[in-house]
């Protein structure tokens, strides 16, 4: 083969230059927990590429030294591109920068409140009805007015209705946090990322946890009690049974269904639970106050306010009043939870469907709880009993002259509301458990501990009622003790994290409400104390 003109003759074959594989780039992983971490946004701050770490969008990913000698290149080699989601603001944004050093949780992902974002507007409605005023806590509110009296007990019922109103607006703005990019996903974690770790120790956890296992123990000691009684208008006494289950058995039975109820796996999984409570706490609500109107005012019935010989005594039991109210305006240690079931972003935030949910679920409650109280002290005035409320003298007043189909449909719909209400009540507690084992074990809890966890801590509760029957005469000194956290302590934590002008609107208000509230739980649970000591409680320790 003559070689062609002008090239140099060939003296040996050419070696071509060995090519590097073009390098495959591997999918882009991140880790499970990004899409349910405390940050405002869901995209990760460091990307895992085929086991290396690449700096996020905007950055130059440093090369090693030691990786390949410059005389061996990849051909057309290209850094992952790694795309920002749609609902992220530009990189120069300032919530982006903040987002950036935001520190993702990996235990969101593995706990039971925070497990599940897919919530909405309808489940926060249904929620907050289930743990909303309500329920058991409403049917004593009449008890409050026995001694406020129809003008004062109304004022206070309105006052203390508008108050925890606009705390639950503070805490569901306060939820997320736009300067850090975090969601407190959590009562308990917010208050200590305000105010400290120690400070929460000693002021939060305590109402905080009693909220969650003391209302349990209450809806045991109720949903027992009312099963004993549904149990007796349909089956007319000994009717069905000659030895019928004792006051503790009815407990256990209780006990039992909310157990296997509790095994659903985090709190988005319980909403038709808690729509099903909703419902039958407003059907029973209304069917009390409408029978109790219908049937008139009993014979006898006064609206004097009662009061004690000394005077005192009578300070002592309108504070009393006071907490009886504030008992019932509880379940704002649920408020955060509840939203932490949502999607967030920049662009659509939780607390807009949030408030949404909070804003139609406290207009029915409004509409129940009114006539509830109102129509209650209307007919049977100082006659109600203190232990059980409008639901106790309903039976008392009109177990003959009213029809048992009516009563029986009344107490199943209390049994049901108990048991779903027990579930949303018993999550921050799951929550708390299960988190001490994920952050040692660094994994999801197993279901069989899931399992055996619920299981234990509704029979502890079981124990606790048992032990303790007389935990409903303690509801002025138990309300004092939660009143901060629905009354005081949104609007600290307000101050505290958003810093309004000082002596603008707002400062005043929050500091007035705030101070007011702490104030007022103190004089309500040493007015508590002393109405006991001086009236007298009967204990009765495993009698129930």
């Amino acid at each position: 083969m003559t070689p062609r003109l002008g090239t140099p003759p060939i003296s040996a074959p050419i070696t071509p230059r060995p090519m590097t594989p073009r390098l495959m780039t591997p999918p882009i992983s991140a880790p499970p927990s990004q899409f349910h971490s405390p940050s405002l946004s869901r995209s990760p701050l460091l990307i895992s590429v085929g086991g290396d770490q690449v700096e996020p969008a905007g950055k130059t990913p440093k090369t090693s030294k030691t990786s390949t000698p410059r005389t061996s290149r990849t051909p057309n080699f290209r850094t992952p591109i790694i795309r920002t989601p749609r609902f992220i603001t530009p990189l120069g944004s300032p919530i982006r920068k903040a987002l950036r050093f935001t520190k993702l949780d990996p235990q969101d992902a593995w706990l039971p409140i925070t497990e599940s974002r897919n919530g909405n507007a309808y489940y926060a409605a249904f929620h907050t009805l289930s743990s909303g005023i309500i329920g058991i806590q409403a049917l004593v509110l009449p008890v409050a007015f026995t001694v406020l009296g129809w003008t004062w007990g109304t004022i206070c019922l309105t006052a203390a209705f508008i108050w925890q109103l606009y705390t639950l607006y503070l805490l569901v703005h306060l939820h997320e946090s736009p300067e850090t990019g975090m969601r407190f996903s959590r009562y308990l974690q917010l208050f200590n990322a305000t105010f400290g770790e120690k400070m929460g120790n000693i002021f939060a956890i305590f109402p905080i946890m009693y909220l969650s296992g003391g209302t349990c123990v209450a809806l045991i000691i109720m949903g027992g009690s009312t099963m004993k009684q549904f149990y007796l208008t349909v089956c007319g006494g000994a009717a069905c049974s000659p030895n019928p289950p004792t006051t503790a058995e009815w407990y256990l039975i209780f006990t039992c269904a909310a157990v296997v109820l509790s095994q659903l796996p985090n709190l988005n999984s319980i909403a038709g639970v808690s729509l099903i409570g909703a419902i039958t706490a407003v059907t029973y609500c209304t069917m009390i106050w409408v029978v109790s109107v219908a049937e008139g005012r009993l014979s006898g019935v006064s609206y004097n306010p009662v009061s004690s010989s000394s005077e005192i005594g009578r300070i002592f039991d309108v504070l009393n009043a006071l907490g009886i109210i504030a008992f019932a305006f509880r379940g704002h240690n649920l408020i955060l939870e509840i939203q932490a079931t949502m999607p967030s972003d920049e662009k659509h935030p939780s607390h807009v469907p949030m408030w949404k949910g909070v804003k139609f679920s406290y207009t029915i409650i409004a509409l129940c709880l009114y006539p509830l109280t109102i129509g209650g002290y209307w007919a049977y005035g100082q006659l109600i009993p203190s232990d059980g409320g409008v639901l106790a003298a309903l039976f008392q007043y009109h177990a003959r002259d009213t029809s048992q189909v009516i009563l029986g449909l009344t107490s199943l719909f209390v049994i049901i509301n108990a048991v779903s209400s027990f579930q949303i009540y018993g999550m921050p507690t799951f929550d708390d458990i299960e988190s001490k084992y994920t952050m040692r074990k660094k994994k999801p809890c197993p279901r069989w501990l899931r399992a055996l966890i619920r299981a234990l801590f509704g029979f502890g509760c079981y124990l606790m009622a048992v032990a303790l029957p007389f935990v409903s005469k303690l509801t002025g000194l138990l309300g004092g003790f939660a009143l901060p956290i629905t009354l005081a302590y949104p609007c600290f934590l307000w101050l505290k994290t958003k810093k309004p002008k000082m002596y603008s609107p707002s400062w005043f208000i929050n500091w007035g409400l705030g101070t007011s509230g702490m104030g007022l739980s103190v004089i309500v649970i040493v007015a508590s104390i002393y109405v006991l000591i001086d009236t007298g409680i009967h204990v009765s320790f495993f009698n129930p």
